[in-house]
């Protein structure tokens, strides 16, 4: 199943599509992350409320889930407002590595990007999206036009493709999910 279009300005296609590829009831003895549902850990659920076997956790709550969760607390809306390609990528980065972490290789990249201060000012490595990171992404994308988004999309995706083979190197039993996180988490489709 293909990863979403980073493009879409569409909170509800990014997450049908991430729905969509993970998929339904997985538990994969590998996985620490326990058995899953259309992507949401039996964790997550059981935090956001759901106490039912996870097998039938409903499509509606998962996507409500990836709502609540993983588009508007960490403030990927509003970054999707100035460059949606990137919101995507920290959305469905977030979904797979953690939001903060997703909100990290933003900032990383920015401050990365931005020609030694001389674009906008360095930011904190806070993994938070707060007035600052957005004011850096503005900063970003006044200092380098629309094609800027590309780079920056790349340089998230550099990160975190670093971040799958570190994993897979520390804990070998994760490289059951390199070639997959490789195949659909970075990269065009």
């Amino acid at each position: 199943m293909p990863r979403p279009d980073p493009s879409i300005n569409d909170a509800d296609a990014l997450i049908d599509a991430v729905i969509d590829r993970e998929g339904r009831y997985v538990n994969h003895p590998a996985d620490r992350g326990g058995p899953t549902c259309w992507g949401i850990t039996e964790a997550v659920a059981r935090a956001q409320g759901f106490d039912g076997c996870m097998r039938d956790l409903p499509r509606a709550e998962a996507a409500a889930i990836y709502r609540r969760l993983y588009w508007l607390r960490p403030g990927f809306d509003k970054v999707a407002l100035r460059a949606p390609k990137i919101a995507g990528e920290l959305f469905d980065t977030g979904v797979n590595m953690g939001t903060g972490t997703a909100a990290g290789f933003l900032q990383r990249a920015l401050n990365a990007l931005n020609r030694a201060a001389r674009d906008y000012p360095d930011i904190a490595v806070d993994r938070e999206i707060g007035p600052r990171t957005l004011s850096a992404l503005d900063g970003f994308l006044k200092a380098r036009g629309k094609s800027g988004e590309i780079v920056l999309l790349r340089a998230m995706e550099a990160l975190q493709g670093e971040r799958y083979i570190a994993l897979a190197e520390r804990r070998p039993s994760q490289e059951a999910f390199l070639y997959g996180w490789l195949a659909n988490r970075i990269g065009p489709d």
